[in-house]
């Protein structure tokens, strides 16, 4: 059985505007096995948030292969494509994407709704990973009666709720003051020690430096793939 969860093999994505073409993916591979903490990084306009839409089956290549925990994504209809997000990622992302006419248990038990997890169970689960968070208190609270980094622990939770494969954390800490932002990054770590695979997408070297792995990425082309000591 393969360790590799992402597969990725000449990776291109083109983008037109009226007459001009921009390719924001220029032939990108590589691998992330089961486990690992990877950050990908690069500025704006780099290719880092079309990579992450394709990784997240958000969106899809123009060519190449993605291959997701074995699956080839370019043989999946937008239904299944879907149920493979719902089955396989996590998402966590800068604004948090709460609703916010629901409580932050409400928010946290969504992703099962979607699954077809009973309620109960439901309910067990999605109580169980917001004590896990630190925010067994404020469960039955809104996103606008929570802080930033209170609304970033409720949706590391959501992302948690189907136990996907993979956390996809889009600059998680990118809406945060530093304490918050450490505190995150704290409960990002513990998730990866745990077993989750975790991709981090962030333009802040400080934030990508707390992963095992980085992919700096600079015009839709990988400039360095580094393992860190």
């Amino acid at each position: 059985m393969s360790n590799v969860l992402i597969k990725v093999r000449n990776l291109t994505k083109i983008y037109k505007m009226g007459e001009n073409e921009v390719k924001a993916l220029d032939g990108i591979s590589f691998d992330i096995e089961k486990g690992e903490f990877v950050s990908i990084v690069g500025q704006s306009g780099s290719g880092k948030t079309t990579l992450m839409n394709i990784l997240g089956c958000l969106d899809v290549k123009t060519s190449g292969e993605y291959f997701l925990n074995g699956i080839d994504t370019s043989k999946l209809s937008d239904n299944e494509l879907a149920d493979l997000r719902c089955r396989e990622i996590g998402f966590v992302f800068q604004n948090f994407n709460l609703l916010q006419k629901m409580t932050a248990l409400e928010n946290v038990e969504l992703p099962m709704i979607y699954k077809g997890v009973p309620a109960k169970e439901r309910r067990e689960r999605a109580e169980m990973l917001l004590e896990m968070v630190g925010l067994k208190e404020r469960m039955h609270h809104r996103p606008n009666q929570l802080s930033g980094g209170q609304q970033q622990r409720v949706a590391i939770a959501r992302a948690l709720a189907n136990d996907p494969p993979l956390i996809l954390a889009d600059e998680p800490t990118g809406n945060l003051d530093s304490k918050n932002g450490s505190e995150i990054m704290k409960i990002i770590k513990e998730l990866n020690e745990n077993g989750n695979t975790v991709v981090l997408i962030t333009h802040d070297p400080n934030i990508a430096a707390q992963a095992k792995r980085i992919i700096r990425i600079k015009d839709g082309h990988i400039l360095e793939n580094e393992v860190l000591p």
